[in-house]
């Protein structure tokens, strides 16, 4: 009878620069399902951080794990039986993880791994993932009041969009426990102004709404940033606006993905007529 070698277990490992392009096309392979993860990986490979891989019994890489600028993004491939990295508690140790954020299936894994190591979220929201590669109905471009404009920032508009960015901060972005910070809303209002894209709608002379990409991956751009006035909800004017933004998008030949609260129904009804399709469900996880 032939024995067969006893196989070790499967380890995680930091994978060299060197071999970057296989997490690319790992990534590549289902990128509208990690497009946040993607822009990471991009951004790890331009400035530092840290890519985990897990090889299966053919040296494929099945699973990684991606650090950058203190979030956590778990790309498992529908693994469920992913081993805890062996790095996991002195890196956690050593860093201060703020999110963990992915496909909801892939983050309850890593958090129940974190959490034996006595690491446990303050919050976690769950969204759903929606997706775009098709334009939307003509119908949808006529959508909102008479006399609305959508139309990309000047800047004049700066003061009109502090306001709007730390209105839309508070609502969606700082978490339950957190402390909104207007210099830190300044800073990433900076910066979605200067890196990503950006169109406001104007109604009556002032700005009503906002929409700008948060992430760009190898073919797909996310979209984030999404805000209309309370006062001025249920007009058509995000429907408008994410149609107009969407027609650009997919004019320049790139797919769209975005998240959206799983408790926010009005705002995937938009989506939804705006073209996008629910793809899976996602999980951000605050520290």
């Amino acid at each position: 009878m032939i024995m067969q070698p006893n196989r070790k277990p499967p380890r995680w490992r930091k994978i060299p620069k060197d071999q970057f392009y296989r997490a690319e096309a790992f990534l590549r392979n289902r990128e509208q399902f990690c497009v946040s993860a993607s822009a990471r990986f991009l951004r790890i490979r331009e400035s530092g951080g840290h890519v985990w891989h897990l090889s299966g019994s053919n040296g494929e890489i099945s699973a990684l794990l991606l650090h950058s600028n203190r979030s956590l993004f778990p790309v498992f491939n529908n693994n469920q039986h992913i081993p805890g990295p062996r790095f996991l508690s002195r890196f956690l140790g050593k860093v201060h993880i703020h999110a963990l954020q992915g496909l909801r299936e892939d983050t309850q894994l890593l958090e129940q791994l974190m959490e034996k190591q006595g690491y446990y979220a303050a919050e976690r929201i769950d969204y759903d993932l929606m997706s775009s590669d098709i334009m939307p109905e003509p119908k949808a471009f006529a959508a909102g009041p008479k006399g609305l404009i959508i139309r990309a920032p000047n800047d004049r508009d700066v003061d009109e969009l502090i306001a709007l960015q730390a209105a839309y901060e508070k609502e969606e972005v700082v978490p339950q426990n957190g402390v909104f910070d207007p210099d830190v809303s300044r800073l990433n209002l900076k910066h979605i102004l200067s890196t990503e894209h950006v169109l406001l709608a104007e109604l009556g002379g002032r700005i009503v709404g906002k929409i700008n990409t948060s992430a760009e991956s190898f073919t797909r751009h996310q979209i984030g940033g999404v805000y209309v006035r309370p006062d001025c909800r249920g007009l058509g004017i995000a429907l408008r606006m994410t149609s107009i933004f969407t027609e650009g998008i997919l004019a320049r030949g790139k797919g769209i993905t975005l998240f959206v609260k799983k408790r926010n129904a009005a705002a995937r009804a938009v989506y939804q007529k705006a073209g996008f399709k629910i793809l899976a469900e996602y999980r951000i996880c605050y520290y």
